[in-house]
């Protein structure tokens, strides 16, 4: 039991239920008028090359998903995002082919269209470019299930809780 009384699985249940893992993503489109600002991805090994959301990555242990975005907003363009100005757009239970459990992932889309700052690199390792692009002209090669979610959210409809890959 956790000290403040919430009850925890047992190590026997959560030994006997791991073969199952659930990596939690948040993505922060910044959006100003009808464009959307994007990085290019370099030197990753995953989609190098193409277009992806203004910010995202991994939300860290103990770490809520707003509180991720937020971080990675700073830590990827260098502005700060109020957790009251990201405007969520979709929960995407996502997969790839391989079915490892690398690639089980539950991706929290966000918008945010105020902040504070100057959107630049900030992980010149992990990006080559920050450019703005109209909603109507999005890149050719803009990563699969971001193009998903901004162009449900950009047309209207986009469900809450979305499923990618399946």
């Amino acid at each position: 039991m956790a000290d403040d009384g919430r009850q925890t699985y047992p190590a026997e249940y959560a030994a006997s239920h791991g073969t199952f893992a659930l990596i939690p993503a948040a993505y922060v489109f910044l959006v100003e008028s009808d464009r959307v600002l994007l990085q290019r991805r370099e030197g990753t090994g995953y989609y190098d090359g193409w277009w992806a959301a203004s910010a995202a990555g991994h939300v860290d242990p103990g770490e809520t998903l707003m509180a991720g975005a937020v971080r990675e907003t700073r830590e990827e363009i260098g502005v700060d995002v109020a957790e009251a100005d990201l405007e969520g757009i979709t929960a995407m239970h996502r997969t790839a082919p391989t079915g490892l459990p690398i690639d089980q992932r539950l991706d929290v889309f966000f918008v945010a269209r105020t902040w504070r700052g100057i959107p630049s690199l900030q992980e010149p390792d992990k990006a080559s470019a920050l450019e703005w692009f109209a909603l109507d002209d999005l890149p050719e090669r803009l990563v699969h299930h971001e193009r998903f979610a901004l162009e449900g959210w950009r047309d209207g409809g986009l469900p809450a809780v979305t499923a990618f890959g399946f």
